[in-house]
């Protein structure tokens, strides 16, 4: 297992409720720096966040951009850097697995829906322990649950189906899983259930606001492209500045 992987997998783990693990999500190399500068000790990039950058739709990125991208930002800091990459573009797990230690990244987030459609559990599951197979200890695998942004709208029970898919993939070997978009009163029930780390999307308005979420069960927060959003936003009001509006 190389050092960075390793501290990255030990940052998760020994936590206190009230201390979860913050991943900013750098978008280039100079937000990358700006986030280890001000002492965050793991980055995550988001895709969508990414994607933007390089100006693409989110989940339209080509795979050989984000990769590059996964790159610069990993060769811009010393700290662990985890990468954001979608379904895993069609790549078998080998060639998925090279591609990301190719590129610096020491874990990896794999969603389990492709064109807004959950994926069958079950395959998922077989994909994430190949993976998990390739990486041997060299990679940390964060599995996305996307239950509540492409499940059945009809369901009666999507925090069942989600602890279900959740308890599946960590069977499989994922390191980690996220629940993306779970409303906060379920990670408890959540976070109960499954028996490794959750990770829930966090709103960058401060500590309180993670503090709460790991009190409900939550061990990793991260932010999706919302950093990067923000930064826009700041773009926009100093262009708004120049131009006297």
């Amino acid at each position: 297992m190389n050092e960075h992987a390793s501290v990255f997998r030990a940052l998760h783990h020994g936590r206190t409720p009230g201390d979860p693990l913050v991943l900013p999500g750098p978008w280039d190399a100079a937000s990358a720096r700006v986030f280890e500068e001000a002492g965050f000790p793991a980055l995550a990039t988001p895709s969508a966040g990414v994607a933007a950058s390089l100006g693409h739709a989110d989940g339209r990125t080509p795979a050989a951009e984000m990769f590059a991208a996964v790159n610069r930002i990993a060769r811009a800091v010393s700290v662990p850097v985890s990468a954001d990459i979608e379904g895993g573009y069609g790549l078998a797990p080998r060639e998925l697995v090279d591609r990301l230690l190719e590129a610096g990244a020491v874990g990896c987030n794999l969603e389990d829906s492709a064109e807004g459609a959950l994926v069958d559990p079950r395959r998922q599951a077989d994909r994430l322990a190949e993976v998990r197979a390739a990486a041997g200890g060299h990679l940390f695998v964060n599995a996305r649950v996307d239950t509540y942004i492409h499940g059945d709208p009809a369901a009666t029970d999507v925090v069942g189906d989600t602890i279900a898919r959740a308890r599946l993939y960590a069977e499989a070997g994922a390191d980690c899983v996220y629940p993306i978009m779970a409303p906060e009163d379920v990670l408890p029930r959540l976070a109960a259930a499954v028996p490794v780390p959750l990770n829930a999307v966090g709103a960058p308005d401060g500590p309180s606001t993670t503090r709460r979420l790991g009190e409900l069960g939550a061990t990793r927060i991260t932010f999706g492209p919302q950093l990067q959003r923000r930064a826009a936003d700041a773009v926009r009001e100093l262009a708004d500045r120049l131009r006297g509006r």
